[in-house]
């Protein structure tokens, strides 16, 4: 990291961000915070995710990810590295027993600008979905739809969201393994109907660092088995296989993410990418 970006990272002269006021002081902690610091003002600016005076709806679900997203972005705001304005939303999709007090009281708690919607799309996925298959696609979905129904409504260019390195990673091969395409989740992407941005800041950080910073910053994690769904085999057996890379070989989820970002169109097999049939010899 560079003097500059040091001097950007270094805590302002007012003193200490409120929202961490009661995370650990230690040199082990404000490593991890500025690591994925410097990581979402990377992918922030590597794929021109923000301009000046934008509004951004940040998805909170209550998941370890959600809170990270929010915290580092609202962290680099008050740093001055973020011109944009802050929005959370969580949409309250009607799971059994979800707590509907937690986040209203820790976004309250902490000043945080933020909008709570009620739509009962469990009932929906649970007639469409037949009893013990996973709901989390259709689900997804639904929750999709709304969050850029609200951001029309709130006014946000953008929905950002929580996916971090292992999600996309996760996502490439099992579009690979089962969907026969190379394809992953891209940290900006227009939505249909070309009127709101996806963003995913956090696309360079890596999910263990999440879990340490949740763990730090206690966040109050509402777990995402209230409706009785787990996530598809097909996801946790590419986790498991990225996972068992990572343990053989340190280092290869970083790599294997860098290779998404540096393809060679020409030594693929695609023909909409590259025009192999007009490849001919120049020499003699």
């Amino acid at each position: 990291m560079g003097i500059h970006e040091a001097d950007a990272l270094a805590e302002p002269a007012e003193g200490a961000f409120p929202l961490y006021r009661d995370a650990p002081s230690s040199v082990e902690f404000n490593k991890l915070r500025k690591r994925l610091l410097r990581l979402t003002r990377q992918a922030i600016e590597d794929y021109a995710m923000a301009r000046p005076g934008e509004r951004w709806l940040v998805a909170l679900s209550g998941g370890k990810d959600s809170y990270g997203l929010l915290a580092v972005l609202m962290d680099l705001k008050w740093r001055g590295l973020l011109p944009v304005e802050l929005l959370a939303c969580n949409l309250d999709q009607g799971q059994p027993n979800f707590p509907k007090n937690v986040l209203p009281d820790y976004l309250n708690a902490n000043g945080i600008a933020h909008r709570i919607e009620y739509r009962d799309t469990y009932s929906v996925v649970t007639e469409k979905i037949a009893e013990g298959n996973t709901y989390c696609s259709l689900c997804s979905r639904l929750r999709r739809g709304h969050l850029y129904r609200i951001a029309r409504e709130e006014g946000c260019s953008s929905l950002v969201l929580g996916h971090h390195r292992e999600d996309i990673l996760e996502t490439f091969f099992m579009n690979m393994f089962h969907g026969g395409r190379l394809a992953a989740m891209p940290p900006k992407l227009m939505n249909d109907e070309g009127d709101v941005m996806v963003l995913r800041p956090l696309a360079l950080c890596a999910e263990a660092d999440l879990a340490k910073f949740a763990e730090g910053m206690k966040f109050p994690i509402i777990p995402c088995d209230l409706c009785g769904s787990q996530e598809g085999l097909q996801r946790n057996a590419m986790k498991a296989m990225l996972d068992d890379i990572e343990k053989r070989m340190p280092g290869r989820k970083d790599t294997m993410l860098r290779a998404l970002a540096n393809t060679r169109p020409s030594h693929l097999l695609d023909r909409k990418l590259f025009d192999f049939a007009g490849l001919m010899p120049t020499g003699a």
